[in-house]
């Protein structure tokens, strides 16, 4: 878009300068027509250029507006995924199981801490002499409800939807594991987000790669194919972590 844009200010400024040139040396009769030709022209493109960049500034904050939402719908699975697997020792990819583990499960709070104990088995072959071992105990401090702790105020039963762009549009949910570890990925494509933007716009943002930006075609959580649960979208759209 940039190279558009330059091309066209470059052009602008070579009408201007024919504009100069028509006024010095062609003859009077003909200036006026040509003059209003270019000038016309000149505002066309001027025009083009307005509009190429006031197009972007539009995509930008649209785009920014609906990952916002996206990402915060991402977050929401990756909480419920997290605690499903602290429960069940895997992640799930039905959200009829995340839906109904939200709407019921309570999870443990829990204390680890360190007991020492006689080890009988090395004191009795030592003849008595006492020998001790440090074990790690878990306790169960309390229970707390996944859904009025984690899911307050959240619409956790459309938890699939991806709520803006292309209309009725889901998350995919994939789980499984990698070296007997659980592994799950919740993912959506850029072109259904900004399934109504400029194509080209849209082609050029699945394909990026910033410091700041959502890198790649897919805004996604977790991975498939490295233990993680995070996602692939910069701080400053996290406001829910």
């Amino acid at each position: 878009m940039l190279k558009v844009v330059i091309a066209i200010i470059a052009i602008i400024l070579l009408t201007i300068i024919i504009v100069w040139l028509i006024d010095k040396f062609v003859p009077k009769k003909i200036k006026p027509i040509l003059n209003l030709v270019l000038w016309a022209l000149i505002v066309f493109l001027g025009y083009m250029t307005y509009e190429s960049i006031a197009g972007e500034l539009r995509f930008k904050k649209i785009k920014d507006d609906r990952y916002q939402v996206v990402v915060n719908r991402l977050i929401d699975i990756q909480k419920a995924e997290v605690a499903y697997k602290d429960v069940n020792g895997t992640y799930t990819d039905k959200y009829d199981n995340l839906i109904r583990f939200i709407d019921t499960a309570k999870v443990p709070i829990t204390e680890r801490r360190d007991s020492t104990v006689l080890d009988e088995e090395k004191t009795k072959r030592f003849n008595g002499i006492e020998y001790f071992k440090t074990l790690i105990v878990v306790d169960t401090l309390d229970y707390y409800s996944v859904k009025d702790s984690l899911f307050k105020n959240v619409d956790y039963k459309n938890i699939m939807n991806v709520g803006v762009g292309e209309p009725g549009a889901k998350f995919e949910l994939k789980a499984g594991s990698i070296d007997d570890i659980p592994v799950f990925e919740a993912s959506v494509d850029k072109s259904i987000i900004l399934f109504d933007q400029d194509k080209n716009l849209v082609s050029n943002e699945k394909q990026t790669v910033s410091v700041d930006g959502v890198n790649g075609p897919k805004i996604v959580v977790g991975s498939m194919n490295e233990v993680k649960t995070t996602g692939n979208w910069p701080k400053n759209f996290s406001n829910k972590d």
